[in-house]
């Protein structure tokens, strides 16, 4: 009778839960929209993200997030697929994030707009677009591993916008968790400084709490078994630490926050003269407030990076991490933007996403920077140097939208209307407020990109990376190819590192993308959100070419069109140039630059550019080339579109003359796998011509580090788990371009012609 009982109970604790979720967790619509309302003060806004390697925790910690600060009330899971951030088909199927999701909410008497960003390398244009608009990051870590592939890459993006960081080691629960190894990889490889601000209580499956070296607390959760829903998290034990704890546990407390204090005092000189006056005979007596002052001004400063631990999973550490947010990382007033202060209290915004929305229409999201946002405001697009009007203005909770009648500076909103922004666009309130800003700057001796059409200030937006997986892509009827032109122009603005270009030989249509799990996204999302089964065609790599020898060639051009005749003469070098971003170094020798109009010299500039789009081996973009324009000679009326047919034509003949070579893309690649199956995955890597650079040790696994020719990696992740029966992880990332042998380059132009 009392098993039965037991079972009765669990059973309907079972139920119970699933009814919360089958409900789903969000708050009444008359608290979102009470909350949403308030324009809080600039001082007590964090506008923050959440970055990391893939399956680090990302969603996770978000998800407990919400749970914590009211804005949900059943947790979230990745393995179930009910989270709030991860809303996309495709994110919940596959348990990764994608798209970069928004979500709005409040901490005690803080506004938090937090931006989940994916954590697979396919997709770090998310990343990087989103750390373009924010204040701070919260960079997570897996606690038995440390710092990953992907985790230097987005560090690297956070560093170059110069954003102050907060460390999480989550996954303490894990048996392999170590904090020892955690910090020095941070300090080894993101050559950052951390702050050690908790020390964990317990370690692995006993991990309970931390302890917080600055008001020397303990903080300690409950196990899920300790009575009904006492695993959420919500509530934790929070007591000092004293000579009744463990004594291992006090003296490892006592150590940590004396290195603390002494490392801030060597960072922070307000701090160390603090020290060195109040309380030179005893440093421990150090009150918390002025010792979290010293850390949030070193934090501000970048000198040094605030570590916390937890287990976002286990329900552990999240809410002293929301705290740490909001006592460390920067309010929108403490970050220096140059070109923003030149605007004034006039509306200054940019654009760093869109997405489509099929009762909506396009949706943009703004950063604003000065200035206050309102509904039906007419605003002016520097870039596209026009006038647009937004129709609503929205706070966005991942993919949910409460509408709002105004928004203030340091915040992100969403707006309909704007049909012609896309990422990277400048929003002002009109094109004299543009004007003005732009004297400003000038009086000033400011400096900042200018637009051509107006010279007025415009903030810089976002690096989109080259492409280097493509394939073709068709309709299954021509009734239909009007529907998927408007879903790959549709995509193409939500997501700019996907490219969609015309074959001119064959009129395919050719789609670009950054991998093969992004151009498999990209063609689950046309089948699903605009129903058309297209057909794709074998992914191809995106190679490029150079040149081997430096030539000169010159050529003329005679044409006569209607009773206008066109002649030029154009005479110039190429030559190797450095492997480097942009395909080809255009110069003038010093006597044809003077002589040139403004407008032959774009001609010129025209026909070197389209000339560098097609090599000379197999017509793939060329890289690493050098051009010297030795002399233009143009007979008065020639157009300028006939003198950049003549430098096209006299810059191939200069090519064929230099000789080709194929460039292939060379991939970094990460493994991580398990000692006894490294000999497969090594044997497999020497077949596919990879080069295996380190082979380092993580606990009970080996981190392999090579450099892999893209074209060989087909198919990898399948052949991968194959090899390790699921247990292996990895990672890949472009590196840079490489010269195929001439066996190789032999094998692909066969194969590229149909002969293999």
């Amino acid at each position: 009778m009392m098993i039965q009982g037991r079972y009765l109970f669990f059973a309907w604790r079972l139920c119970y839960r699933c009814q919360l979720k089958r409900h789903y967790s969000f708050l009444p619509d008359d608290v979102k929209s009470l909350r949403a309302v308030v324009n809080p003060d600039i001082s007590k806004i964090r506008n923050i993200g959440i970055m990391a390697h893939i399956d680090a925790g990302k969603t996770t910690t978000t998800e407990r997030m919400l749970y914590y600060s009211g804005y949900t009330r059943a947790l979230g899971d990745v393995d179930d697929g009910d989270t709030v951030t991860d809303f996309m088909a495709q994110e919940r199927e596959r348990g990764i994030t994608i798209q970069s999701a928004a979500v709005t909410f409040d901490w005690k008497s803080y506004r938090i707009n937090l931006i989940d960003t994916p954590g697979h390398v396919d997709f770090t244009l998310e990343v990087e677009r989103s750390l373009r608009v924010l204040d701070g990051a919260v960079a997570v870590f897996d606690a038995s591993a440390g710092v990953e592939a992907q985790t230097l890459t987005v560090w690297r993006q956070a560093e170059k916008h110069h954003i102050p960081c907060v460390c999480f080691l989550n996954k303490m629960d894990k048996p392999a968790a170590n904090l020892s190894f955690s910090i020095a990889s941070i300090r080894q490889k993101l050559k950052a400084n951390p702050v050690l601000l908790q020390v964990p209580v317990g370690s692995g499956k006993s991990f309970s709490g931390v302890v917080n070296l600055l008001t020397n607390q303990k903080l300690t959760w409950k196990h899920e078994s300790e009575g009904f829903l006492g695993g959420d998290g919500r509530t934790f034990e929070s007591k000092p630490l004293d000579q009744l704890d463990e004594p291992e546990l006090l003296q490892e407390a006592n150590e940590a926050r004396a290195a603390l204090i002494e490392q801030v005092a060597d960072l922070d000189d307000e701090f160390a003269e603090l020290l060195l006056t109040d309380f030179s005979d005893n440093f421990s007596a150090v009150p918390a407030v002025k010792l979290q002052a010293a850390v949030r001004r070193v934090t501000l400063a970048r000198k040094g990076v605030p570590v916390l631990c937890g287990s976002s999973l286990k329900n552990k550490g999240v809410q002293p991490l929301l705290d740490a947010i909001t006592s460390y990382l920067p309010a929108p007033d403490e970050r220096r933007h140059d070109l923003v202060r030149w605007y004034k209290d006039d509306l200054c915004a940019l654009a760093f996403k869109v997405i489509h929305d099929k009762q909506r229409g396009p949706l943009v999201f703004l950063r604003i920077y000065s200035g206050t946002l309102k509904p039906q405001a007419a605003v002016h697009n520097i870039n596209r140097n026009s006038t647009q009007r937004i129709s609503r203005l929205l706070v966005p909770f991942a993919d949910q939208y409460v509408e709002i009648p105004s928004m203030t500076a340091g915040n992100i909103v969403l707006t309909t209307g704007l049909k012609e922004t896309v990422t990277g666009d400048t929003i002002v309130s009109s094109k004299a407020s543009a004007a003005a800003a732009s004297r400003r700057a000038k009086n000033n001796g400011g400096s900042g990109r200018k637009s051509v059409e107006n010279t007025s200030v415009v903030l810089s937006g976002v690096e989109v990376p080259d492409p280097v997986f493509f394939c073709t892509i068709e309709a299954p009827t021509m009734t239909k190819h009007a529907i998927l032109e408007n879903a790959l122009t549709c995509l193409q603005r939500e997501d700019p590192s996907l490219k969609v270009r015309v074959d001119p030989d064959s009129g395919q249509t050719i789609l670009c993308g950054m991998g093969e799990l992004h151009i498999e996204i990209i063609h689950d999302r046309i089948r699903r959100e605009y129903g058309i089964e297209t057909h794709l065609g074998p992914l191809q790599v995106a190679y490029r070419e150079t040149i081997l020898r430096q030539a000169s060639a010159s050529d003329t051009l005679d044409r006569t069109i209607g009773d206008r005749r066109h002649v030029a003469t154009v005479e110039l070098d190429v030559g190797p140039a450095e492997m480097s971003v942009g395909s080809c170094k255009l110069t003038f020798a010093e006597d044809v630059e003077v002589q040139l109009s403004p407008e032959i010299k774009e001609a010129v500039v025209n026909g070197v550019n389209s000339s560098s789009l097609q090599g000379p081996v197999i017509g793939y973009p060329l890289l690493g080339v050098s051009t010297l324009i030795r002399n233009v000679s143009v007979e008065a009326g020639t157009s300028p579109p006939m003198v950049s047919a003549c430098v096209s034509r006299c810059m191939l003949k200069a090519l064929r003359l230099a000789g080709g070579q194929v460039l292939e893309p060379m991939m970094s690649l990460e493994v991580t796998v398990e000692e006894e199956q490294l000999g497969s995955v090594l044997g497999d890597l020497a077949h596919r011509r990879g080069f295996v650079r380190d082979i380092q040790s993580r606990h009970s696994s080996k981190v392999l580090l090579a450099s892999v020719p893209l074209a060989e990696m087909m198919g990898y992740s399948t052949a991968l788990r194959t090899l390790t029966s699921g247990n292996a992880t990895f990672t890949l990332e472009l590196d840079t371009y490489e010269a195929m042998n001439p066996q190789d380059q032999n094998t692909l132009l066969k194969s590229l012609s149909g002969l293999l």
